[in-house]
């Protein structure tokens, strides 16, 4: 089912997406993958989230990280491609424009959750934490546009936080 959402966004990404400025995305694209390589390498150990892919019920790719790489090396450029490239010039579109990716973003999220069995959460995650964690990323993603060494800094304070509130034992890094 993943690659049923994976072929969405891709054609998605042929029509809306801004593929003739991809070089000046590229780098946004990069942060956006480093920084789910990030959590899948340091929480190994100690998930928030795991993705499964089913068929009919049956298993495809039994393996969280494959999904995540196919995520992250699919979905993510073409995210960037349309999000980016598409972003309005005035406050209030803006606005809605990210409010329409957080919307999206979570109710993938919430779909894979509840009805087709695709993600899991664990160690105190949910859906919420989900939501408040898309309005984050794509706040910083628009940043890193911008300024990609706020980004970083806020990145590391957005990151610092999630650890502190969500009390994540430092000896579980892998």
């Amino acid at each position: 089912m993943h690659f049923v959402f994976i072929a969405l966004f891709l054609l998605a990404g042929i029509k809306w997406g801004d593929w003739r400025r991809w070089k000046d995305y590229y780098p946004t694209i990069l942060f956006f993958i480093i920084g789910d390589l990030l959590y899948s390498c340091l929480l190994y150990n100690h998930q928030l989230w795991a993705f499964q892919e089913t068929f009919f019920g049956m298993s495809i790719l039994r393996n969280d990280t494959i999904i995540s790489l196919i995520i992250m090396f699919t979905r993510y450029p073409l995210t960037i491609l349309i999000y980016l490239g598409r972003f309005p010039q005035t406050r209030v579109k803006q606005a809605f424009w990210m409010f329409f990716w957080i919307i999206c973003y979570s109710l993938i999220e919430y779909l894979n959750l509840k009805y087709l069995n695709l993600i899991n959460h664990y160690n105190g995650w949910n859906i919420w934490w989900s939501v408040l964690f898309n309005i984050a990323m794509f706040s910083i993603l628009r940043i890193h546009y911008k300024k990609p060494l706020l980004a970083w800094g806020v990145s590391i304070v957005w990151i610092l936080i999630l650890w502190n509130v969500l009390n994540i034992p430092i000896e579980k890094i892998k």
